[in-house]
């Protein structure tokens, strides 16, 4: 009963590449957060400021970009090297909310990468 579809359901091909590189990049940052907390532990380490250092000088050099999505791509990075940065001060309380910032974000670009990856299937079984 399915074989026969309207035009508008059938995904273009720039919609399924839009989801698709989306899946990809949402996951990878996912994973890349999930590892930069992991590599902060807790309390002061070396490793951590130096990475965190790392992530919050890309992210500077992105948000001075001209194109707009490099700015927003840029400020988040940043946001991710702050608070990488911030975990290591050995306080607490900021340690404690910049960690858990830092996973929620990773659970988060996780769920968005699943989401779009899922939209990218369901897309190319529509068309084929």
């Amino acid at each position: 009963m399915g074989d026969i579809m309207k035009r508008d359901e059938i995904p273009s091909s720039t919609s399924l590449t839009k989801c698709g590189v989306a899946a990809v990049g949402y996951t990878a940052a996912g994973i890349f957060l999930s590892v930069l907390n992991a590599i902060s532990g807790s309390g002061f380490n070396l490793i951590g400021v130096i990475a965190g250092a790392a992530v919050l000088l890309i992210g500077l050099g992105s948000f001075f970009s001209k194109d707009p999505a490099d700015k927003k791509a840029g400020s988040i990075i940043v946001a991710a090297g702050v608070l990488t940065l911030i975990s290591k001060t050995g306080l607490p309380f900021f340690a404690g909310v910049s960690k858990f910032l830092l996973t929620a974000g990773a659970i988060g670009l996780l769920a968005l990468g699943v989401i779009n990856a899922i939209k990218f299937f369901r897309g190319l079984r529509k068309r084929s």
